[in-house]
């Protein structure tokens, strides 16, 4: 399976890097690119050559490791303080996805937990800390799968959002990751991909993760989903989240909201799969996600192209907030949960 983000040791006298697939180019190209120095990394990030809250919350994990190696620090003060620079420099890039911000948490606190050690050894910690932040989101990912999997029947019609399959994580995915997992175990199933604007990540990704796992797959416009619902083609929704909130409110890819009054309406079920790292309990409700606001070409343009008239006032805001009262359970590799049991 392809790897959405990975660390590729260096050779020699090299120091290692950070190889992130450009999800930008998919899926006409597959380009990787090769990170250096945590700036490259953070542009990475930045330009969405990785995206989906898990990777990047491991590539940031990843960027701070690079940051490490490339580091000429001899004592642990100034080793540290080249860290917290590193860190910030990665939390200013997408607001939004708190997975972010729990990777860098936890890169930060691993090094804060060893001031005694030798700075090659330090490094040696903070790399094994990233591959390990990796090495549990895909395992995470699987039991949410298994777990999910149970809420599919076979013959049903799924609809998915988006992108959530290993481009958007370590490997295997959230909501795709469910709905791969009911295919593995023979269930017969059809899966509803929107388009997913403005930059079609459900056209461009997601529509090419299901071909490589020969499931079958329908491409909609984000404007068919409620006449899909209304003619009993969907049977149940199954999205991702970039940041849970302690009510159970769900920050994910702008369009989500009207699905999940689309599936409200039409008494369909409405699951979030996604990694406990993502649930946000310091976040009392959705009300207080930032939202992040995205450049307005991507709304203007399509691949480049301009179909727009130029100086029209542009709005493009990356996520919206899905109440509670929308969603039917939160799939996590902990067990599934209404979503206003999330806090107690």
């Amino acid at each position: 399976m392809f790897k959405s983000v990975e660390w590729k040791e260096g050779r020699d006298a090299d120091c290692g890097t950070v190889r992130i697939l450009n999800q930008t180019k998919l899926p006409r190209e597959t380009v990787y690119e090769d990170c250096k120095d945590v700036e490259s990394v953070a542009h990475a990030i930045r330009s969405l050559f990785v995206r989906g809250a898990p990777a990047i919350g491991i590539a940031a994990a990843f960027g701070i490791a690079l940051a490490a190696e490339n580091s000429t620090a001899t004592f642990f003060l100034s080793f540290q303080s080249e860290i917290d620079k590193a860190a910030d420099l990665l939390s200013g890039t997408r607001p939004t996805a708190v997975n972010l911000f729990f990777a860098i948490t936890r890169m930060k606190e691993t090094l804060k937990a060893h001031p005694e050690e030798s700075i090659p050894t330090l490094k040696k910690i903070l790399l094994a800390e990233a591959n390990a932040i990796l090495n549990e989101d895909i395992a995470a990912n699987r039991a949410m799968g298994r777990m999910g999997a149970s809420l599919i029947a076979s013959g049903d019609g799924v609809l998915t959002y988006c992108n959530t399959g290993a481009l958007a994580t370590g490997g295997y995915g959230t909501a795709l990751g469910v709905i791969r997992s009911a295919w593995e175990t023979g269930k017969k199933i059809s899966v509803f991909v929107p388009e997913t604007r403005p930059i079609l990540q459900g056209a461009r990704l997601t529509a090419w993760e299901l071909q490589q796992e020969q499931i079958p797959a329908t491409l909609i416009t984000d404007n068919m989903v409620g006449l899909m619902m209304r003619l009993g083609k969907i049977q149940c929704c199954f999205v991702g989240a970039d940041r849970i909130a302690a009510n159970g409110d769900v920050a994910n890819k702008i369009g989500t909201y009207t699905m999940a009054i689309l599936a409200h309406e039409h008494g369909i079920p409405f699951y979030v799969a996604a990694p406990t790292s993502t649930i946000d309990l310091n976040t009392v409700s959705g009300d207080q996600i930032p939202i992040e606001e995205r450049g307005h070409s991507e709304v203007t343009h399509v691949c480049g192209v301009a179909f727009a008239p130029e100086g029209i006032a542009v709005l493009n805001p990356a996520f919206d907030i899905t109440s509670a009262k929308y969603i039917r359970a939160i799939i996590t590799e902990k067990g599934i949960f209404k979503p206003d049991s999330l806090g107690k």
